[in-house]
C-alpha cells in the first residue's frame, strides 16, 4: 500500500485517477488498484488547479470580510468562480486586496485535507453557512473534478457518494485555519497556485440559479500552471473583446435588441439582414444540392403535440407559457366550449414527423430528408442571455432525416461529409468532433437501442479522421449525438452542427413505411441541426473575422470615393455596372474630405474602396484601396469588375492587395468574364 506522493515524484502530477476516479494524491492505493497520474496541465489538472483557486478566493474573502456568507465554487472553462453573499458589494477596487490575502495564503502553501463527515458533523461545522447547510444530503452529480458548464454546478460541493469537508491545514503548526464543504479533490497545496493566476471580474447571480433565490455576488477568476500562459489567455482575452459580436454589432449597425420587443430577441438591421440572407442562401443551396426537401411549419401549436413528443414531460421549464385559447363561455359564464392550450414551438421535429406521416411513405422514398429554417422560441433565463449567442428566439436550420435501419450508419456518415463541406464553404476549417451519450436519469429507450446507436455514431465518428471526445451523460433524452466543433480565428471552440439519431419520436408518432416485402416498419429518425441556430452562427462569424467578413456576405461590397465632386459621375457609372452584376455598391458623395471617407469605409470593413481622380478617369481605370491599408492603383475598369465579381464567386476573403492579386491569378474567371462582357459590352473608356 501507498499514497499518491509515494507513487509519483513529479511535481507536475497532481492528483490521479484511481480505478477511473479522480483522487487526491494523499489517498492509500493498494497493488490491485489501477492508477494513473493527473498532471496539472490536463484537462482534470487544469479543473483541479482552479476549483482550488476557487477556495482560496473564499478564504481570502472571508478573511477581508469574515460576515460574507459562501454559496459554491466550481472551476468552468478556463476559470473558476465563487459566489457569496455579503452586505456591501465587493467593487472593482477591491479586486486587488482580496489578490493580496490570496498571495499571502498561497504563500504559505496550506495543506488541502480532505475529511469525511456525517450530515449532522457537517451541519454543525458549518452553522453559520446557511447555503452549505441547504446543500448538505445532495448526493450524485458530474464527475468529480468536472467543470460547472452543465449547470449542475453544486455537485462539485456535494457529488459524491460521501460527505466530505477539506481543511485548509497550516504546515507548520498543523492547525487548520479555514474550512469548506467540498468534494475535491484539490491540488496538495497553496503553493502549487503559484502566480498564474488572477481575478477577472464582479457578477451578480442568483442562488442555485432560480430567479427566487436570493441574489448573490459572484467573483470570477482564472489559474494556469504559469504566468506565461496566465499573460498568454489575458491577450486572447483582449482580442476576443475586440472581436465581441455585441460590439461588433453596434458599431457596424447590425442588429440590436430594442428593449420595447423584450430580452432576448433581435431585431436585424438592413446591413446585418444582408448577412443574414447571405448566410441562409448558401445553406439552401447546400439543401437542394444534397437532397433536402424543403419544408415549413407554423410558429405555434396545440399543447398535445408537445404531449406526443414528451417535450413537454422533459423540456417544458424551458418553453414559454402555454396561451388559452378557444374557449367560448355563455352570458352566465359558463364554458360551452372548451379551450386548448397552445405553445410557441421550441422544437422543429414534432411537425416534420407530421409531415413524413401525411400520407403512406415507400422504402423508395427513404432516406427521407426534411429541410426548414424554422423559427422556435425558448424561455431562456434572463441571467443567461447573452447577445445573439443564447437568444429566446432563433431560427434553426433544422432538419430531420428519417432512413431505414441498414442506412443509419451511410447516411450519418454522409451528413456529417456535408457538414464539414458546409462549414468550409462559411470559412471554419478546424474541426473536433464531440461524443454525446446517454444520461440513465434522463432518457428513454432499450438499452440495446442506445449501446446500437452509440457504438454507430463511435465508428463513423472514428473513420472521419478527426479526434474524437466523450462527452458522457450529454446526449438529449431521446438518443446518442455527434456534434462538430469548430475552432475560430483565435482558437476558441464553438459546438456548431449536431447529428443525432432518435429511436424514440417514430415511435412515439407511430411513424412509418412500406418495406419491399410489404410489411410496415418504423423508420429511424437523425436530427440534423448544421450551424445551430441562425443567430449564434452570425455571431460566430462575426467574431470569427472580427467583422471583417469575406466579399461575398459583406453587406456593402465596393464603396465609391471620388477624389473630388467631378469624379462622381464617371465612378457612378462604374458602379452602376456592378450593381447591374449584382454588386453591393455605395457611393460617398458627402461633403467629407477623402482622407475621412477613406476612415469611415475603413471603420465599416468594406472590402473594396474604389477611389477616382484624374488619372483614372482618363485612361478608363479606377484605383483599389484595402482594408489593410494597401492599394492597387490604375487598374482598368472591366479588368477591375472582373477580379471583384470573381472575389464574390469563390467566397474569397480579401482584405489587402496581396489577396486581391492572389485571387485573381488562382479563381476561374469563366463566370466572371460572361458577367463582365453582358454589363460592359463596350468598356468604359
Amino acid at each position: 500500500m501507498a499514497d499518491g506522493f509515494e507513487l509519483f515524484t513529479d511535481r507536475s502530477v497532481v492528483a490521479m485517477r484511481v480505478n477511473g476516479e479522480l483522487k487526491d494524491l494523499a489517498t492509500t492505493v493498494t497493488e490491485t488498484d489501477d492508477v494513473t497520474p493527473v498532471t496539472i496541465d490536463s484537462p482534470d489538472g487544469l479543473n483541479i488547479l482552479r476549483h482550488s483557486a476557487a477556495h482560496v478566493l473564499a478564504q481570502a474573502v472571508q478573511t477581508v470580510n469574515p460576515e460574507a456568507r459562501l454559496g459554491i465554487g466550481p472551476p468552468v472553462t478556463d476559470g473558476f468562480y465563487y459566489d457569496f453573499d455579503v452586505a456591501v458589494p465587493f467593487t472593482p477596487e477591491d479586486i486587488k486586496a482580496l489578490e493580496k490575502a490570496m498571495d499571502r495564503i498561497i504563500r504559505q502553501g496550506q495543506r488541502f485535507v480532505r475529511r469525511v463527515v456525517t450530515d449532522d458533523e457537517a451541519r454543525a461545522e458549518l452553522a453559520a453557512e446557511p447555503y452549505k447547510l441547504e446543500l448538505i444530503g445532495i448526493k450524485g452529480g458530474v464527475s468529480a473534478g468536472g467543470t460547472a458548464e452543465n449547470g449542475d454546478n453544486e455537485s462539485v460541493e456535494v457529488g459524491g457518494a460521501e460527505l466530505t469537508i477539506y481543511d485548509n491545514v497550516d504546515p507548520k503548526t498543523g492547525e487548520t485555519v479555514w474550512k469548506d464543504l467540498c468534494r475535491g479533490p484539490h491540488l496538495p497545496n497553496t503553493r502549487m497556485i503559484g502566480n498564474g493566476y488572477s481575478l477577472t471580474r464582479l457578477a451578480a447571480a442568483y442562488w442555485r440559479g432560480s430567479e427566487k433565490n436570493p441574489q448573490l455576488q459572484r467573483i470570477y477568476g482564472t489559474a494556469w500552471p504559469t504566468k506565461d500562459e496566465l499573460r498568454a489567455y489575458k491577450a486572447r482575452l483582449e482580442e476576443a473583446a475586440k472581436r465581441d459580436h455585441r460590439k461588433l454589432g453596434q458599431e457596424l449597425d447590425l442588429f440590436s435588441f430594442p428593449e420595447e420587443i423584450g430580452s432576448g430577441l433581435a431585431v436585424f438591421h438592413p446591413k446585418g439582414g444582408i448577412i443574414r440572407s447571405e448566410i441562409e442562401n448558401y445553406m439552401r443551396e447546400r439543401l437542394l444540392a444534397n437532397g433536402y426537401d424543403l419544408v415549413n411549419t407554423p410558429h405555434i401549436t396545440k399543447g398535445h403535440l408537445f404531449e406526443t413528443s414528451q417535450h413537454l414531460n422533459w423540456y417544458r421549464d424551458g418553453m414559454f407559457p402555454p396561451m388559452h385559447l378557444d374557449e367560448e363561455v355563455d352570458a352566465e359564464g359558463n364554458v360551452t366550449r372548451q379551450g386548448q392550450d397552445y405553445y410557441l414551438k421550441p422544437m422543429n421535429c414534432p411537425m416534420h414527423n407530421l409531415i413524413f406521416k401525411a400520407r403512406g411513405r415507400s422504402y423508395r422514398e427513404l432516406p427521407l430528408r426534411l429541410a426548414e429554417f424554422g423559427t422556435v422560441y425558448r424561455y431562456e433565463k434572463s441571467g443567461t442571455l447573452q447577445g445573439l449567442t443564447r437568444v429566446r428566439g432563433l431560427t434553426q436550420d433544422d432538419a430531420h432525416i428519417y432512413v431505414t435501419q441498414d442506412q443509419v450508419r451511410a447516411e450519418v456518415a454522409s451528413q456529417l461529409e456535408f457538414v464539414f463541406e458546409t462549414l468550409r464553404g462559411y470559412g471554419l476549417t478546424d474541426f473536433y468532433l464531440e461524443l454525446s451519450t446517454r444520461d440513465p436519469k434522463k432518457s428513454v429507450g432499450t438499452d440495446e437501442q442506445w449501446d446500437a446507436a452509440t457504438e454507430t455514431l463511435r465508428q463513423v465518428g472514428e473513420d472521419s479522421g478527426l479526434e474524437l471526445v466523450a462527452d458522457p451523460g450529454g446526449a438529449a433524452f431521446y438518443g446518442p449525438k455527434i456534434s462538430v466543433q469548430a475552432r475560430d480565428a483565435i482558437g476558441r471552440t464553438w459546438q456548431l452542427s449536431t447529428v443525432q439519431l432518435d429511436f424514440n419520436q417514430p415511435e412515439l408518432f407511430d411513424l412509418e413505411y412500406t418495406a419491399p416485402d410489404g410489411t410496415r416498419q418504423q423508420p429511424v429518425m437523425i436530427h440534423r441541426a448544421l450551424l445551430g441556430s441562425i443567430e449564434r452562427f452570425f455571431a460566430i462569424l462575426l467574431e470569427h473575422y472580427a467583422g471583417a467578413f469575406p466579399v461575398w456576405l459583406s453587406p456593402v461590397q465596393v464603396i465609391g470615393i471620388p477624389v473630388s465632386e467631378q469624379y462622381e459621375d464617371f465612378l457612378w457609372e462604374v458602379l452602376a455596372k456592378l450593381k447591374t452584376a449584382g454588386v453591393r455598391v455605395e457611393l460617398d458623395a458627402s461633403s467629407d474630405r477623402m482622407q475621412k471617407k477613406i476612415r469611415n469605409a475603413t471603420l465599416q470593413r468594406i472590402p473594396f474602396q474604389l477611389i477616382v481622380g484624374e488619372d483614372d478617369r482618363a485612361n478608363g481605370a479606377v484605383s483599389f484601396r484595402f482594408r489593410d491599408g494597401t492599394q492597387e492603383n490604375g487598374v482598368p475598369v472591366d479588368d477591375a469588375i472582373r477580379r471583384i465579381i470573381a472575389s464574390i464567386s469563390t467566397r474569397a476573403q480579401v482584405l489587402g492587395a496581396a489577396d486581391f492579386a492572389e485571387g485573381a491569378a488562382t479563381a476561374p474567371l469563366t463566370e466572371a468574364d460572361e458577367i463582365v462582357d453582358a454589363v460592359l459590352p463596350a468598356g468604359l473608356s
